[in-house]
């Protein structure tokens, strides 16, 4: 870190919609925006929560608890079908740009675990390194409000972060990002640069990124996804009773953001646009900032408070051969 070049990062925020409900559409946008990055020079970049086959938004629109509800099953079963199984190779592809390209990055997936029967879904962040390698899985641990009719909760497996260049990097799906003690356990393995993710929303990105920047003197990149009319698969079941439940422009209006290590906007909100937005950031910014707080070194007390973290993988049986 001694020179001005290692402390410095190029980072994109991919704030794009999905092709709803279509994972392979979905993936091509995602290796689009990789290619894109590599013209930008980015060295790391970000996608919105639950991006790939996308969130679960029919469950407020068509009275989602309805239960034992033929239309929810079709619809739920379909979700399943077009989910992630990453076991099948189905982010190969995105791997192997991210290896071309030498970009890294974060992206949020519907994941059919097939370490858990693989029937269940879980919202997981992934994060891919420059080689292409996967670094990290993390399933969201406790899904939001009517989430949880579609989505399992997670576990602490993936709450891990990665060395990229100066910065140690790691990261959060949506209202994770308001749980303290996953921050401070990402706080105490040394992490300067937050990826939050989040499914789209100003409502969301506008407070909480400069808190958390305040908070952990570190920089905070708020990624959303949009949604759209238009961004509904035709083939999509039951079609024209989500639409005609949703009269607004946007289900997901992004708000992707950047705050530095002392809360100001290296990029306000962006709402509406579909776009890679990017910004160079300065590890000597963190320490800096870190020289009057620094949450899990000096300005902490071990001694009087601790946190234990499980990351052991959940699964209902454990096999002996």
């Amino acid at each position: 870190m001694d020179s001005e070049v290692s402390n410095k990062l190029i980072v994109g925020l991919a704030q794009i919609a999905p092709v709803w409900f279509d994972r392979e559409a979905t993936l091509d946008k995602v290796i689009d925006m990789l290619y894109q990055a590599q013209q930008d020079h980015c060295q790391l970049i970000a996608f919105g929560e639950a991006l790939v086959p996308g969130y679960p938004f029919w469950l407020e629109l068509t009275h989602g608890a309805r239960f034992n509800a033929p239309d929810q099953k079709r619809i739920h079963s379909y979700y399943l079908d077009q989910a992630v199984v990453i076991e099948r190779g189905d982010l190969d592809g995105v791997c192997q740009a991210a290896a071309d390209t030498q970009v890294a990055l974060y992206l949020g997936v519907i994941e059919r675990a097939s370490d858990r029967g693989g029937h269940s879904l879980y919202c997981s962040m992934v994060y891919i390194d420059q080689q292409g390698k996967i670094g990290s899985v993390h399933r969201k641990l406790m899904p939001t409000y009517e989430e949880r009719l579609a989505w399992s909760p997670g576990d602490g497996h993936g709450l891990r972060v990665h060395k990229l260049g100066a910065f140690t990097v790691g990261g959060l799906n949506c209202w994770e990002n308001w749980m303290p003690l996953p921050r401070a356990a990402l706080y105490g393995m040394g992490e300067d640069l937050h990826v939050a993710i989040w499914p789209g929303g100003d409502h969301n990105t506008h407070d909480i990124t400069r808190f958390i920047a305040k908070e952990g003197r570190s920089y905070v990149m708020s990624v959303s996804g949009l949604m759209r009319r238009q961004d509904f698969s035709p083939d999509t079941p039951h079609l024209d009773d989500i639409l005609n439940a949703f009269n607004n422009e946007f289900l997901a209006n992004g708000a992707s953001c950047l705050a530095g290590p002392d809360g100001e906007w290296l990029i306000e909100p962006q709402v509406g646009r579909e776009g890679l937005y990017t910004a160079v950031i300065d590890h000597q910014r963190v320490r800096e900032e870190r020289q009057n707080f620094d949450p899990a070194g000096h300005y902490s007390r071990p001694d009087v408070t601790q946190l234990v973290v499980n990351r052991e993988r959940q699964a209902t049986i454990k096999i002996k051969d």
